[in-house]
């Protein structure tokens, strides 16, 4: 159904939001209220998701998240349908919590484990949760014992600005191989929390600059949004090319194209669970009909 309406044949990578349940309620989340919505994928749902994907689109990659895929009971088996049966690249986005047993268990199947960060120490934990900052190094440690490799994800705040740099350099002690930075859209919880938005645009210039002559060894990897004048304007789902990098799917089975359309409810298809199919619900504020433009990232 993707293809028929826009002409996409190829999608690279499944975002998969297994669940919204999450053991944190952090203050930039752009899940907002629905974190405590019982909507989940049943593990059967998201195998055959993860199927359609790969024989209709040609996926290549999964990353799991969702909430915090670390409490969905079925992680196992979905990680593990994704690798041997479909042979696939799988990523996990997690906030690293408490995760070694379950860790330990996927750590064969694993790709890359990207946990979240938002700062140094209290910086993190205010945005997060107290003690997150030591349990998320704990996960880093642990996984690079195991051999799975490892990436970090920030969201660039007025809180945490400052402190992207020395982040980076803590990271590359634990062997992160990338550091990706986010900027923040005032959707979920951040449109509750206006006092995280940078408002100094110019501090974007700065931190841009400095990480270019840091000389890190980490690989920074920047959305284009973290700048004085934004990003160029790049509509994935609309501009006529046959392949897009990535198709995110929600709880409810929601299907976003956009990153800045995720948590606006600007989707246009839906995954029907019972069904294992996809349609297409236009409305006059979808990410095509109004074209929204997808996330530019760029090497730092």
């Amino acid at each position: 159904m993707i293809g028929e309406v826009t002409g996409i044949r190829k999608i690279r990578m499944l975002y998969l939001q297994l669940l919204y349940r999450c053991n944190f309620e952090c203050g930039h989340c752009f899940h907002g209220t629905r974190l405590q919505h019982a909507d989940a994928f049943a593990a059967e749902q998201a195998v055959s998701l993860l199927t359609l994907m790969r024989e209709q689109y040609g996926t290549e990659a999964v990353t799991l998240l969702g909430g915090e895929p670390f409490v969905y009971k079925d992680l196992a088996q979905v990680v593990r349908h994704a690798k041997e049966e479909l042979g696939q690249r799988v990523e996990i986005c997690t906030n690293g919590y408490r995760i070694e047993r379950r860790l330990t268990e996927i750590a064969p199947h694993l790709d890359l484990l990207r946990v979240s960060l938002e700062g140094i120490g209290s910086t993190n934990d205010r945005i997060r949760k107290a003690g997150s900052y030591q349990s998320a190094l704990e996960a880093l440690a642990l996984a690079r014992r195991l051999g799975v490799p490892t990436g970090v994800t920030t969201t660039v705040t007025s809180q945490n600005i400052n402190e992207v740099l020395p982040l980076a350099r803590t990271l590359t002690r634990f062997g992160v191989r990338q550091l990706k930075l986010h900027h923040l859209r005032a959707v979920g919880n951040a449109a509750e929390r206006p006092e995280l938005l940078v408002t100094n645009l110019s501090a974007y210039s700065r931190l841009r600059k400095e990480l270019q002559t840091a000389e890190l060894s980490i690989e920074v990897i920047v959305d284009e949004d973290l700048s004085e004048h934004g990003a160029p304007e790049i509509c994935a789902p609309a501009d006529g090319r046959g392949e897009i990098e990535r198709i995110e799917a929600d709880p409810r089975g929601a299907l976003t194209m956009s990153c800045k359309a995720v948590g606006k409810d600007s989707h246009a298809f839906w995954y029907e669970k019972s069904a294992n199919h996809i349609v297409h619900r236009p409305s006059a504020t979808d990410e095509l009909t109004v074209a929204v433009p997808d996330v530019v990232y760029a090497r730092a």
